[in-house]
């Protein structure tokens, strides 16, 4: 009777979210969630195209083509974006190169997967809020409630200090420094530490929410919560920030025209200081970016600072010509226009 080959994948999935994620290679708790949400899905996928439980999919199953087929399922069922589809094929290959480390026998296999290329993302324009903006997104928020409070001291303080939304999730008590200098410490990504400046007026707005929900300044309780007093999702954020915005459109409709979400408010921030006058290596310091490359695209995406650039400049005077450009048969001419 010919035996049943173990099945390999659960022990890989084990050791690679168990050990091989949090220890080996040190990733910060939101990455491994990210990680295991690809993965998730594509084993539902799998499971579900070919008719089988999860828990009995092995190695095999997991080919190049199944690969494939699910990345496009991404594009086309879910309407994902490329750079979502690229971010769900890269936690796959960092999982089939972990494959290939602990099972050089299946590296064929493996090196299949490898292969399956990134999708180049197109660029697009940067959506952020004027000043004026945000101080009515603000203002159309109902402070008379908890909630509003609530509301209000997330909004402001995300526009304040530029912080990913997941910053400002991870925000504690003990990370707020409420006597001045007004500050507040922000844990970034790989874990690395920021401090960021605050104003007044945030840090009374910080310190009333605290003392109405009763949290400790001292305490590691994070300051953002829900209704049920756990922490606040990036859902959370989103609906908050999307019921703000469809309230302010009533006095600001081209509000409606933005493609705007909570990493607008970063965007916003780093604008607002830019035209402060502001030099890019402060925002880029603000903002807790690694790279200066990626501050710079913050200086071509605002208009006005064009504009006013464009108006200092003194026009080129051009000297018109009475004679054609080619001294030569314009036959060459005519056959380039017809192409």
């Amino acid at each position: 009777m010919k035996t049943k080959s173990p099945n390999i994948l659960a022990t890989l999935l084990q050791k690679f979210f168990g050990s091989h994620l949090p220890i080996d290679r040190g990733l910060s708790p939101h990455t491994i969630k990210s990680y295991r949400d690809s993965l998730v899905l594509l084993l539902r996928f799998v499971a579900d195209k070919k008719k089988i439980p999860v828990s009995t999919l092995n190695l095999e199953d997991l080919g190049s083509d199944e690969i494939r087929s699910f990345l496009m399922f991404l594009e086309q069922k879910r309407n994902n974006c490329i750079s979502t589809r690229n971010t769900r094929l890269s936690a796959i290959h960092s999982f089939f190169q972990f494959v290939a480390a602990r099972h050089p026998d299946r590296l064929e296999h493996v090196q299949q997967i490898l292969g399956i290329p990134f999708k180049k993302t197109g660029s697009r324009t940067t959506d952020y809020l004027e000043y004026d903006e945000i101080q009515e997104v603000l203002s159309v928020i109902d402070q008379s409630n908890p909630k509003g409070r609530r509301d209000y001291a997330l909004l402001a303080t995300m526009f304040n200090t530029g912080a990913r939304v997941q910053e400002i999730l991870d925000l504690k008590a003990c990370d707020l420094q409420l006597t001045k200098p007004f500050q507040l410490r922000l844990i970034g990504k790989g874990r690395k530490q920021r401090y960021c400046p605050i104003w007044s007026q945030t840090a009374k707005l910080l310190r009333q929410l605290c003392i109405e929900t009763q949290i400790d300044l001292k305490s590691e309780v994070q300051i953002f919560q829900n209704c049920r007093g756990a922490p606040l999702s990036r859902f959370g954020v989103r609906y908050i920030l999307n019921k703000c915005l469809e309230n302010a459109q009533a006095s600001i409709p081209s509000l409606g025209s933005k493609r705007l979400h909570p990493h607008s408010m970063r965007h916003s921030t780093a604008v607002a200081l830019l035209k402060s006058g502001v030099d890019l290596s402060t925002i880029g310091q603000w903002l807790g970016h690694a790279d200066l490359s990626t501050t710079n695209r913050y200086a071509s995406i605002d208009l006005d600072m064009k504009r006013k650039a464009i108006a200092n400049l003194k026009p080129v005077q051009f000297k018109q010509s009475h004679t054609a450009p080619w001294h030569c048969d314009s036959t060459i001419l005519k056959w380039l226009e017809s192409l």
